[in-house]
């Protein structure tokens, strides 16, 4: 559980997660910053909020929360989070998901929006508190599904218009109000692909912080249908042979996970 903290002793050797908006402070070597504060080349702390989030390779993570590309760190550039995907080390990078969801929590709920007061940070778990009507906020999780679809030897593969050049990967969706996981997936499908699919089965989730989801794996089979690719959300999809795949999400992704499971079917 995160616990808002004012900062930790000097000498005790910490991971740093400094987010500016969705960016996140990678030193020279492109890496999270790791050390003691006593070592770190960074401003006087007692500047900015910092919150403790929870613990990586038994050493404590902090969130940093700092002003737009603050100049005052030096050592090293903010970076786009996704810039941590490509070194395939996937605790870090939900780790440094979780910090971008509670800066962005922290930063949106800092009036009550039931009455508009001002809301007030509680000491010993990571929420914001109205003390003139009571109304207290958490941080927000929103359930996604995403989902490898089979159809005989290939599997359906798309590249969004969020995604890097060339980076194809398989159909995910937010559940909307009312839905159960399997009616979303079905209605995402249909929409972004025009095709019905069977043989839904849930496998694992996996925390996505673009911008605050969970996101729940499934592998299908085609069942009928035409391909007909939406626009607004897609560049190009298509079905691929397994030995024939473009780029694809790295590993660790649950994306990648489901792809290989959808393979072994």
């Amino acid at each position: 559980m995160a616990t808002l903290y004012s900062k930790p002793a000097v000498d005790e050797p910490a991971w740093w997660f400094i987010v500016s908006s969705d960016h996140l402070f990678l030193d020279d070597s492109g890496e999270v910053p790791f050390g003691c504060l006593q070592d770190l080349t960074y401003p006087d702390l007692n500047e900015y909020r910092v919150v403790e989030i929870g613990a990586l390779r038994e050493r404590s993570c902090y969130l940093v929360m700092a002003d737009y590309m603050d100049e005052q760190f030096i050592g090293g550039e903010f970076a786009p989070l996704r810039q941590l995907l490509v070194v395939e080390d996937m605790e870090k990078f939900e780790m440094a998901g979780r910090a971008r969801q509670f800066s962005d929590f922290l930063n949106t709920h800092r009036f009550c929006g039931r009455c508009g007061a001002r809301m007030q940070t509680i000491e010993w778990e990571l929420a914001m508190h109205c003390n003139q009507c009571q109304h207290r906020c958490y941080p927000r999780v929103s359930p996604c599904i995403i989902v490898a679809i089979r159809k005989d030897d290939k599997i359906l593969l798309a590249q969004g218009k969020r995604h890097k050049a060339g980076m194809h990967s398989i159909l995910a969706g937010f559940v909307e109000a009312g839905e159960s996981l399997e009616q979303a997936l079905e209605r995402e499908v249909y929409e972004e692909a025009g095709i019905r699919v069977k043989n839904i089965q849930y496998h694992l989730s996996q925390p996505w912080s673009f911008p605050h989801s969970l996101m729940m794996g499934f592998t299908a089979d085609w069942a009928e249908g035409e391909l007909h690719i939406d626009p607004y959300e897609l560049v190009t999809g298509d079905w691929f042979a397994f030995d024939d795949l473009p780029a694809i999400p790295p590993e660790g992704t649950i994306a990648r996970t489901l792809i290989a499971l959808s393979q072994k079917r």
